[in-house]
């Protein structure tokens, strides 16, 4: 709804703009991390005229792009917990299930889903899930590459709480960048790519991290990086 799309803009810009933010959570809140559109909401637009409903979800679906650019250009990594195709990392439960429902309302795809699944796990297996809208359960999720770990429904609070401790306490400007390195990949030259490669390295060789992972590699001990 249109209060949650603010509030989604309003956050993860102040998020965006944190340079104290190490990583970022998305959950939902309850059994379902998203269910999609608010169908009752679509009804109630029903006995307006076509084009006073698409001048409406027009503008409803644009409403959503500050929220979903925010977080897909974040410098901190972002973790779902469960599923969100432009986050980083994604995590499921074993009893989630996942569709891509527009199909079954005469509808395609919003939130950047159609520019993130043929990124993620090719065209023909999008075109598929688009297209005939058909349910997946986590497993499946799993060998397509749409998260990255499925675990008890019990242990997904902890897990999603390990690989953000992890993220938390790791290099701040090695993980910001590589994050920022491969999300730009698909867009750059190699040429163009190998340069950026080039100036990040040479960055995060100034770093304290830099100096700190060396001399915990040649102690033999685990590096305890910190703010620089």
């Amino acid at each position: 709804d249109s209060e949650m799309i603010d509030a989604l803009i309003t956050h993860s810009a102040a998020l965006a703009a944190d340079d104290s933010v190490r990583c970022v959570i998305i959950k939902g809140a309850g059994r379902h991390f998203m269910a999609g559109g608010d169908i009752r909401a679509f009804g109630d637009q029903l006995a307006g005229a076509p084009s006073d409903r698409r001048h409406h979800f027009t503008r409803m679906v644009e409403h959503m792009h500050s929220a979903i650019e925010n977080l897909q250009r974040m410098p901190h990594p972002v973790l779902a917990s469960v599923l969100m195709c432009v986050c980083d990392l994604a995590i499921a439960s074993e009893s989630s299930y996942f569709t891509s429902a527009y199909r079954h309302l005469g509808l395609t795809p919003d939130g950047g889903a159609s520019y993130t699944l043929p990124r993620l796990i090719g065209l023909k297996k999008a075109v598929e899930i688009v297209l005939l809208g058909e349910r997946f359960d986590a497993a499946e999720a799993l060998k397509l590459g749409l998260v990255n770990r499925v675990v008890p429904e019990s242990e997904l609070h902890a897990a999603t709480h390990q690989v953000a401790w992890a993220l938390a306490t790791g290099p701040v400007l090695a993980i910001r960048n590589g994050k920022r390195l491969l999300s730009q990949a698909l867009s750059q030259s190699l040429s163009a790519q190998l340069q950026s490669e080039a100036q990040s390295f040479g960055a995060c060789a100034a770093t304290e991290d830099f100096a700190e992972g060396v001399r915990a590699f040649l102690d033999k001990r685990t590096p305890r990086f910190g703010d620089n």
